[in-house]
């Protein structure tokens, strides 16, 4: 029977030697309201490998989980998969105990670790950088590298242990979950729908280069038993699922759904946006309606990932778009969502505004305006509000055409 102190054994001989972060509520803006993993791996074979590291505030942990396998100074190679300080700030930690290991890295890690760690001493380290197919022996098994540049990195590489079938994928098909299980098939389908969401906030802007890395894959020929991500639950029950999902992500795969997606100060501008969703559930099409103050962002983005087609709308305040709609296009335009369509509404007092500064900022990041925004003066008159349900008629009817798609 298994104690709360034994190692998690992957395969013969290789450990996930990672911590869970239960109280991540933040990932460098993305909402993390069930926590996260910084995972890493060790290999215990001729020459002992341990694969990426963790936050440095649980370096202590990391090197506790070593320990109980073996002592962490004869730690022989430390692969870098990529330099961003979540996997890689323990590293001066762990480099000071296996003073003599080798650093495993891409040129451009190697260039980034100098960047974050010099001041620690990186440039005491011994470093070999790697390409696309480069392999080391350490012993009975074989390392080979794969380049996944801008995957989301320019750093970014993945290690893949050739006897046991194993792809460790750095960021890429990682979802931040904190759970007591670390298998795929141990969570059921919340791994996939936090992978989603991780995609979505993260990979989105990537998703021509993703599809490039799979046809690399594809080339390479390899097989995958197992797919251990740096963070999150490792996929073991069906690589090709989620494989297969970043296929259906990338390619911009959608749904018939509409997303409504507004603020408002005195309620105009929600009475709105509640009668272009009773338009959109009319037509049987599927209707979310997210206030950008009472909403997680991160998922919001998930579920427009999924849309062909939403509407965005905001009251008007000194002459300008509601400060939560210009902080949302701004998250907004970072990811790139491609292939969208949209349309404008609002409400407005004494002046407008908010609605020509919102479309002139969809236009720059090549959502198409479907028509002319809808903007009403003070409260929606009755006949405002059926304008605003025929506005979700014509939305539902537009998601129907140009969804493209029956999502896994």
């Amino acid at each position: 029977m298994n104690t709360i102190n034994d190692p998690l054994e992957l395969a013969e001989g290789v450990y996930w030697v990672g911590v869970i972060d239960w109280n991540l509520r933040d990932f460098h803006g993305y909402e993390t309201p069930r926590g996260g993993t910084y995972n890493a791996y060790l290999i215990v074979d001729e020459k002992v490998t341990l694969i990426d590291t963790v936050k440095d505030q649980f370096a202590d942990e990391l090197i506790e989980n070593i320990g109980r396998i073996i002592d962490p100074s004869k730690i022989d190679y430390v692969v870098s998969n990529h330099v961003e300080r979540d996997h890689s700030s323990s590293l001066p930690a762990i480099m000071k105990i296996c003073q003599n290991a080798t650093v495993i890295t891409t040129e451009r890690g190697k260039s980034g670790l100098f960047g974050y760690y010099e001041e620690e001493g990186c440039g005491e380290w011994n470093f070999e950088t790697v390409t696309t197919g480069s392999e080391i022996c350490i012993g009975k098994r074989t390392l080979m590298f794969i380049e996944t540049v801008m995957l989301h990195w320019p750093d970014n590489m993945q290690t893949y242990l050739k006897e046991e079938k194993i792809l460790f994928s750095n960021d890429a098909f990682g979802q931040h979950l904190a759970t007591s299980h670390r298998f795929d098939d141990e969570v059921g389908p919340d791994a996939i729908e936090e992978a989603e969401i991780y995609y979505a906030n993260i990979l989105m802007p990537f998703g021509s280069r993703i599809l490039k890395y799979v046809e690399l894959l594809h080339k390479l020929d390899i097989p995958i038993d197992m797919i251990a991500p740096s963070h999150g639950v490792i996929w073991r029950s069906s690589p090709d699922k989620i494989i297969n999902a970043y296929i259906n992500w990338a390619s911009g795969k959608t749904i018939p759904k509409v997303l409504v997606i507004y603020d408002s100060m005195w309620g105009s501008t929600e009475l709105m946006a509640r009668a272009i969703v009773e338009g959109v559930r009319f037509t049987g099409v599927e209707a979310h309606l997210f206030h950008l103050r009472k909403n997680d962002w991160s998922l919001l983005v998930k579920e427009m990932m999924e849309t062909p087609v939403f509407a965005l709308g905001s009251p008007t305040m000194h002459n300008s778009m509601f400060y939560t709609i210009g902080g949302f296009l701004t998250y907004l335009k970072g990811l790139h969502p491609k292939g969208k369509k949209a349309v404008v509404f609002g409400s407005y007092g004494w002046g407008g505004g908010a609605t020509k500064q919102i479309e002139e900022n969809l236009e720059k990041f090549k959502v198409e305006l479907m028509e002319d925004a809808f903007q009403i003066k003070f409260r929606p008159t009755s006949d405002d509000l059926q304008a605003c349900r025929e506005l979700g008629i014509r939305l539902a009817e537009i998601a129907k055409s140009e969804s493209n798609d029956t999502l896994n």
